[in-house]
């Protein structure tokens, strides 16, 4: 008799394919994933220039229950509602001073966030969920948050190519009025109906 080792067990296919798949979607958890800010390039601004981006690479990662996500998102809120109420508490000192924008004022211009009392903001009697919490950042803001995730070096090219794209954007359509001229209108032409 040999001594032959005995074959090997044949899997099956479809159950090696069930062993390599990973489960990657969880509903009892919520992953988080953090990047640093960076120019973005790849954005338009309603205004100025300085897209916000973010790093190819995230630099951290937290894991929360649904309960402590939720619980997260609910301060976030509330941090960002009480930024942009002393924002618009700042702005309507700046027109009372100003008697809406029509005198010039020293004390307006010298105005900050800082000057605005956290007494003077009410987000207790707010509801949260009212808000919509993406809002446009001035261009400053924008700046600002950069230079403090250390981008030392913002790309001064970017605010021109960001003026001509919402330039370009203003223009749309073609110049017909009343009836098309397939032979000069600029949509036909493009394959598009006439604009």
């Amino acid at each position: 008799p040999s001594l032959a080792s005995p074959p090997p067990a044949a899997t099956s296919i479809l159950k090696r394919q069930k062993q390599l798949r990973r489960k990657n979607v969880r509903f009892d958890q919520v992953t988080v994933y953090y990047f640093a800010r960076r120019q973005g390039f790849t954005s338009v601004p309603s205004q100025g220039g300085s897209s916000l981006g973010m790093a190819q690479r995230h630099n951290s990662v937290r894991r929360y229950t649904l309960c402590e996500f939720a619980q997260e998102q609910e301060v976030n809120h509330r941090e960002i509602l009480r930024e942009h109420l002393k924002e618009e508490k700042l702005h309507a000192k700046k027109m009372k001073l100003t008697k809406n924008g029509t005198v010039e004022s020293e004390e307006a211009d010298g105005l900050t966030l800082e000057d605005v009392s956290d007494d003077d903001i009410d987000v207790e009697n707010v509801e949260v969920d009212d808000y919509f919490f993406l809002q446009p950042l001035p261009t400053k803001r924008r700046r600002a948050l950069l230079r403090a995730s250390g981008v030392h070096r913002i790309d001064a090219e970017e605010k021109q190519e960001l003026r001509a794209i919402r330039l370009s954007r203003e223009e749309c359509g073609c110049d017909c009025r009343l009836y098309c001229d397939p032979e000069a209108c600029a949509c036909s032409q493009a394959g598009i109906k006439c604009q």
